[in-house]
């Protein structure tokens, strides 16, 4: 069994996890990401019936395990049909060999077959594996759901090639009628207490000082108004110098050592602050040196309050209070929107798991298991490093069974569910655009400012991060094209009710059980219970790049 706190951690995330649908699938089918390379996915062209019809002559395959999804085949290619490919290959090669005592290309076929045969025998092997692979799956009517487990059995020169093919196939299942099901779309209004709240808070936000009497002491968090000159062995340095400069202490946005030495310093004061430039710092003339800076202190300032007026709305350049209220209510709305369609797609989501029941894949299931699985545990350690900083990952107890059995079921409904969808928009020839991929691309570059050159090529080198960026969308497209069909009707509700809604459904009701004794570990590590986490916080999460370290300035961090 599992303690209290493991089951109210792992019940909690459990709820948010019911309604992530895995990338991987939903990309899957729809783009074929991972049979790009076979034609598994794709019905016979026409124009190669011809072809097919011949290799099928000289190939068998006979069916040798079916169980639930899971299927195996043993496929026998004909000595002939190889050794037709080797002269074929042989042919090709033909014209670009040169020996003595022939022309160049003219070189006699058996003769270039005998030198060369070998070598090429192992890539006809290859290519006639990967072809007849894919025509025997087709024949068989077999969709993969998973890259299929290919084996040579047997294969000698001059004899038939034996190989089996394993294989768990994608299952086939009726599409629910989408007209019949029943949704409610909450709708929730901007009123004014929402904006005024809003604009509250973005208040609080700001940083404002006013001055402060000559005879207060600066502490950290106030400001100070000061000129400041930087000197190396007594020679002053380009960018060391500044005047009426305000600096807040301990944001540490000067270099290490310089804000701590104001700490205490009054209006009037003047006062040389003793600094080393780290060893890494981007100036070279100045990386590893050890500097005086003369400082002059005007005043000191204190926090003070950002009074709501048109002035505050002036800083974030616009004209008046009015603008930045109507701008607030516009982007309350789109927050209650946004809300409001978590509210309905979760109730979506939990209706068609209702509506279908069909045997999904354990290769599948398996997969998705581990990585939700990993992610956990590296989220629930993460946590644990805020309270214990040298904790280890497998210092964390791991969870008992019967979390294990719950998890794998949220993967199966997880792996149901996006088969389901990408199903439904295969059907409907529901895609996602190149432009749309590239959008998304350009909103996740504007994170990282100066850097998004950088960011477009991450993806573009990345398939499986592509894939996380078009699998989301897909996802929404597919949602919105249900819900368009579906029988939808408003409710009206206030924003506490609709946010209670979706927190109860990430709240964690489990009965209380005995705690699980702690297990010991090497030294003063031990094993620990997972803590309860944030219910709402995202296992599967989106790759992205690196940020780059901030550029620092020269007197300053």
């Amino acid at each position: 069994g599992s303690s209290p706190s493991t089951r109210t951690t792992f019940t909690s995330l459990e709820r948010a996890e019911r309604y992530r649908l895995s990338s991987r699938f939903l990309d899957m089918i729809p783009e074929n990401i991972r049979n790009r390379d076979r034609a598994y996915l794709s019905p016979p062209k026409k124009n190669n019936r011809e072809k097919q019809r011949r290799s099928r002559a000289n190939m068998q395959v006979t069916e040798t395990s079916s169980e639930g999804l899971k299927r195996g085949f043993k496929v026998i290619i004909s000595a002939s049909d190889i050794d037709l490919k080797v002269d074929a290959e042989v042919k090709k090669i033909q014209g670009q060999i040169k020996m003595p005592g022939f022309r160049p290309g003219k070189a006699p076929l058996s003769l270039l077959k005998k030198l060369h045969g070998k070598n090429l025998l192992g890539q006809v092997l290859e290519e006639t594996i990967n072809t007849t692979s894919q025509e025997a799956l087709a024949e068989q009517n077999v969709r993969p759901a998973m890259q299929p487990k290919i084996e040579v059995i047997s294969f000698d020169e001059g004899k038939d090639l034996e190989y089996s093919i394993d294989v768990e196939m994608t299952p086939e299942f009726d599409i629910p009628d989408l007209s019949k099901l029943k949704l409610d779309r909450w709708v929730v209004e901007a009123d004014e207490a929402q904006v005024t709240e809003a604009i509250t808070k973005i208040s609080a936000q700001q940083k404002n000082f006013k001055k402060a009497a000559k005879t207060r002491k600066a502490q950290d968090g106030d400001a100070v108004l000061m000129d400041f000159l930087g000197k190396i062995d007594g020679v002053a340095f380009d960018g060391g110098a500044a005047e009426g400069h305000q600096l807040e202490l301990g944001s540490n946005s000067f270099i290490p050592g310089f804000e701590s030495q104001l700490v205490g310093v009054r209006a009037g004061d003047e006062k040389n602050v003793e600094v080393s430039f780290p060893a890494d710092y981007q100036a070279e003339n100045l990386a590893g040196k050890n500097a005086v800076f003369e400082v002059k202190i005007h005043e000191v300032q204190v926090p003070a309050d950002v009074e709501i007026n048109d002035e505050m709305a002036k800083k974030f350049g616009l004209e008046d209070l009015a603008a930045l209220k109507t701008l607030v209510k516009e982007q309350v709305e789109k927050e209650n929107q946004g809300l409001a369609r978590t509210k309905m797609k979760r109730s979506l989501l939990d209706l068609l798991a209702e509506k279908v029941s069909f045997e999904v894949p354990e290769s599948m299931v398996s997969l998705e298991f581990d990585q939700i699985w990993q992610q956990l545990k590296m989220d629930i350690h993460r946590e644990e490093l805020v309270t214990n900083p040298e904790i280890k990952p497998e210092d964390i107890e791991e969870p008992g069974d019967d979390v294990k059995e719950e998890y794998h079921a949220i993967a199966v409904r997880r792996v149901r569910l996006g088969l389901l969808l990408a199903e439904i928009g295969q059907k409907n020839d529901i895609v996602v655009s190149q432009e749309e991929v590239t959008r998304q691309i350009s909103t996740e570059a504007q994170r990282y400012p100066g850097q998004e050159k950088e960011v477009f090529e991450f993806y573009q080198k990345n398939p499986q991060a592509m894939a996380q960026v078009r699998a989301p969308l897909f996802e929404e497209k597919v949602v919105d094209f249900i819900v368009e069909l579906a029988d939808v009707k408003d409710k009206k509700v206030s924003r506490d009710e609709l946010i209670s809604a979706i927190e109860a459904e990430n709240s964690a009701d489990t009965a209380q059980k005995k705690p699980a004794k702690k297990k010991s570990a090497k030294k003063t590590a031990k094993k620990v219970v997972a803590k309860k986490t944030d219910a709402k916080k995202p296992v599967s999460k989106k790759a992205e790049p690196k940020k780059a370290a901030p550029k620092k300035v020269k007197a300053k961090k």
